[in-house]
């Protein structure tokens, strides 16, 4: 393969490493903000679980009452929780899958820089230059 066309698929490999590597921080974010959009939920859900502790419980004195509430904040909260771990499964597949084209592409472009170091070398040895 000419040295020229070595180049180009070198540098085809290099712009495909670096969509995939932005892709990743897109995705790495995303992930950032599922984690904290679950730390928000956790704290929406205790203050819930605090506000209907005194409201019903403790100055209402209605424990059934208390129960029911309870028993709904705990069901939106587990409804979120799913919805968050849904995404960030979904997420998690996307990065794996990008990774491992990146792994691909990097071990092509470790062949395509080899086979291009020996033709450069071979040129160089056995080229019309040597003077014989």
């Amino acid at each position: 393969m000419a040295i020229s066309n070595l180049h180009e698929t070198l540098l085809m490999y290099t712009k495909q490493k670096s969509m995939i590597n932005r892709q990743l921080n897109d995705i790495m974010s995303r992930m950032f903000s599922a984690t904290r959009q679950t730390a928000d939920n956790q704290a929406r859900y205790n203050s819930k679980q605090q506000d209907a502790y005194y409201k019903y419980y403790v100055q209402a004195d209605s424990p059934d009452q208390y129960q029911m509430v309870m028993a709904e904040v705990e069901m939106d909260h587990e409804l979120e929780l799913q919805k968050l771990n849904s995404w960030e499964m979904q997420m998690e597949l996307q990065k794996n899958n990008l990774e491992s084209r990146l792994n691909e592409i990097t071990t092509s472009e470790a062949s395509f820089t080899k086979l291009l170091q020996n033709n450069i070398k071979n040129d160089f040895s056995y080229g019309g230059g040597s003077g014989q």
